[in-house]
């Protein structure tokens, strides 16, 4: 089920291309409310959400591309992406799994990041629209791709509620002992996509701790607590208020780029962060079922590509709240666990409510 334009003026057949053998499209999904959603299966990238501002007027509120072939030659592959398999960088990009050493591309200073360098943002998921608020994305992640050990079969659902919700769905399972940790790597920006900058957004993570990183954005281990620092945003601050604060951890990531810790150790859903834009009164809250969420806020775009309608995307012009497991739990087995046995399957939901104040 393809439609064939957006709303917001998207050309289907812009991003209609072959690609390793499959097919790549744009999906629309609409709700009774007017809200609309469009993916494509080029790494399951949400290209646009448009939700009503204050006004009723429809913002586009992610960053995206305006055709297949930019996403494809992108300067930052992950806009709107499904990160996989491990969201975040492991540790100088190798692991130690049952006794066996595995290792991987280093595609971030001496990290590996995102799963690597076609990680599961550049694939081609095998997609089914199965109606009009619903798209079911597929991919079969073969033993030893990118360097992970495991035939790691995914599926990720992507549902559009009338209450101007879009759930995502997570699930998979393996056929050999491997390491798993997917998210959504959307950049919001609620006062619309070309917006250039979100510090004044409003922004609140029900979180007690945050990791601490190394200067290479590795965590160093135990969680810290944020009462006292730039990172305590446990009641609402603006983004921008403290960003550029003389702190290490500030300087390391140039900006926030932190897990932190929501504090819980079991699968129930429950909210993580509410963000919101005093220029359109768009609001996003986002729950899930996942232990850490991680604040990105777009320190290293840099303006120098254009995105949709010719936009440029400066510095901290968007903000991401990546739902997960912890960056490189598999050398910290104080964290939440990422592997995954044979025959397990692993289940997880996160949820973008939008609503306006």
């Amino acid at each position: 089920m393809e439609n064939t334009n957006t709303s917001g003026n998207l050309d289907a057949k812009h991003f209609r291309k072959h690609v390793d053998g499959k097919n790549v499209n744009l999906f629309i999904l609409k709700n009774k409310a007017g809200m609309e959603v469009s993916i494509i299966n080029f790494g399951g990238k949400i290209v646009s959400i448009r939700v009503p501002d204050r006004n009723g007027k429809m913002t586009d509120v992610v960053l995206g591309k305006s055709n297949i072939d930019d996403y494809m030659n992108d300067q930052e592959p992950y806009f709107g992406a499904i990160c996989g398999r491990t969201a975040g960088r492991i540790a100088n990009g190798r692991f130690e799994l049952d006794g066996k050493v595995y290792n991987l591309a280093i595609n971030n200073g001496p990290n590996n990041l995102h799963g690597g360098i076609k990680s599961f943002n550049t694939v081609v998921w095998d997609a089914e629209q199965t109606d009009e608020k619903t798209l079911k994305l597929s991919y079969l992640s073969k033993d030893g791709e990118e360097g992970f050990p495991g035939n790691l079969s995914s599926t990720v659902i992507y549902k559009l509620t009338d209450e101007n919700a879009l759930e995502i769905n997570y699930r998979v399972t393996t056929d050999q002992s491997t390491i798993h940790n997917l998210t959504n790597h959307s950049y919001f920006n609620l006062s619309g996509e070309g917006d250039p900058y979100i510090g004044d957004h409003e922004l609140q993570i029900n979180a007690e701790s945050y990791l601490p990183t190394n200067d290479v954005a590795i965590p160093l281990g135990k969680p810290e607590k944020v009462e006292g620092t730039p990172f305590d945003f446990r009641t609402p601050h603006t983004i921008g208020e403290r960003i550029n604060e003389k702190n290490t951890q500030l300087i390391y990531g140039n900006g926030y780029d932190h897990p932190f810790d929501l504090g819980k150790r079991d699968a129930a859903l429950t909210v993580c962060a509410k963000a919101v834009s005093p220029k359109t009164g768009i609001a996003l809250e986002i729950l899930t079922t996942e232990p850490c969420v991680v604040l990105y806020t777009g320190n290293y775009l840099d303006g120098s590509f254009p995105g949709k309608s010719g936009h440029h995307y400066p510095k901290r012009s968007a903000f991401c709240l990546e739902t997960q497991h912890f960056p490189d739990s598999i050398h910290h087995p104080e964290y939440p666990t990422t592997v995954l046995k044979a025959g397990e399957t692993y289940k997880s939901q996160t949820i973008f409510k939008f609503s306006n104040i």
